[in-house]
C-alpha cells in the first residue's frame, strides 16, 4: 500500500511490518500483523485490553529483546531494511525510534540531565551543545518555559503531566526519526491528557508517531489513520475520519459505540 501525502505525491512507508508473529511465554500474543506507517502522520493502535497493543509497539524497536522468552516471526523494516535482520545496530534502532511510556518514568537525576542522558550516551560531550540540546528538546516537548528556571531541580518534582512531557523531551534530545507512544496519557488528569494530545498534533509535523490506546475519543482526535486491533490481528486499518465514520467490520463499530468493552 502506498499513501498519498496532502500534496498528492506518493510516499513511501516509515515502518513496513510483514506477517509479524509474537509469542510471549509461549502464548501468541500477535497472528500475522500486516501493516503500513507513512511519515509525519500519527498512526494509532486502537483496541481493548489484551489485543497486542503495547506487544505491536515494542516490536518495531526491539524492546521484546529484552522480555524473556519472547519470540519474533515476521518482519519490521524500517525504511526498507529489516530490524530484525542479522547484524543491525540495535541501539542505534533504539535511538532513531524512540519510545515513551505509559506511565511517566524519569531517571533519578535533575530535569536537566534527563534530557541530556541520551545525547551523552552517545557521544556528545560539550557543555555549550548540551545546553543547546537540552532548551530545543524541552522547547519541541512544550515544557521550556515551565522549567527553565528549575533545570537542577530532581525530575521528581514535576506534575506528572509535566513528567511525562519530560520523558517526551529526553526522547527527542537523540533526533529520532519515529516516535512510539504507548498510552502516553492513561494516568494523567484531563488537562495534562490535552496538553500531550496538544503536543502529538505538533510533533506530527517533524516527526512520524505511532501511538497506542484505548481511548476511542483520543483516537478521534489526534489521529491520521488507525489501526483496529483485536486478538493479535488487525481488524480494519485505514483514515481516521473513515473508520469512525464508516466502519467496515462489525467488531471495529462495536468497539468504537462502546459496545465491545476496552
Amino acid at each position: 500500500m502506498i499513501f498519498i501525502d496532502r500534496g498528492s505525491r506518493d510516499v513511501e512507508p516509515e515502518l513496513e511490518i510483514r506477517s509479524l508473529r509474537v509469542w510471549l511465554g509461549g502464548r501468541e500474543v500477535l497472528r500475522g500483523i500486516d501493516l503500513e506507517v507513512p511519515p509525519r502522520r500519527v498512526t494509532t493502535i486502537l483496541g481493548p485490553s489484551g489485543s497486542g497493543k503495547s506487544t505491536l509497539l515494542r516490536s518495531i524497536n526491539r524492546l521484546l529483546d529484552l522480555v524473556p522468552g519472547a519470540r519474533v516471526s515476521g518482519s519490521v523494516l524500517f525504511r526498507g531494511v529489516d530490524v530484525y535482520s542479522d547484524g543491525y545496530d540495535v541501539v542505534e534502532l533504539r535511538r532513531r525510534i524512540g519510545m515513551v511510556f505509559q506511565r511517566p518514568n524519569p531517571f533519578p537525576m535533575s530535569i536537566f540531565e534527563n534530557v541530556a542522558f541520551g545525547p551523552k550516551v552517545h557521544g556528545v560531550r560539550d557543555e555549550g551543545e548540551l545546553r543547546r540540546i537540552v532548551e530545543r528538546a524541552l522547547r519541541d516537548a512544550g515544557l521550556w518555559e515551565e522549567v527553565k528556571d528549575r533545570l537542577h531541580e530532581s525530575a521528581f518534582a514535576l506534575s506528572g503531566g509535566q513528567q511525562q512531557r519530560l520523558c517526551i523531551a529526553r526522547a527527542l534530545a537523540v533526533e529520532p526519526e519515529v516516535l512510539l507512544l504507548d498510552e502516553p496519557t492513561s494516568s494523567l488528569d484531563p488537562g495534562a491528557t490535552q496538553r500531550i494530545e496538544e503536543l502529538i498534533t505538533k510533533l506530527r509535523e517533524r516527526y512520524t508517531i505511532v501511538l497506542v490506546t484505548h481511548d476511542v475519543a483520543q483516537a478521534a482526535r489526534v489521529s491520521d489513520l488507525v489501526a483496529f486491533l483485536y486478538g493479535g490481528r488487525v481488524v480494519e486499518y485505514g483514515p481516521a475520519e473513515e473508520l469512525f465514520e464508516r466502519p467496515r467490520h462489525e467488531l471495529t463499530e462495536r468497539f468504537i459505540t462502546g459496545r465491545l468493552l476496552a
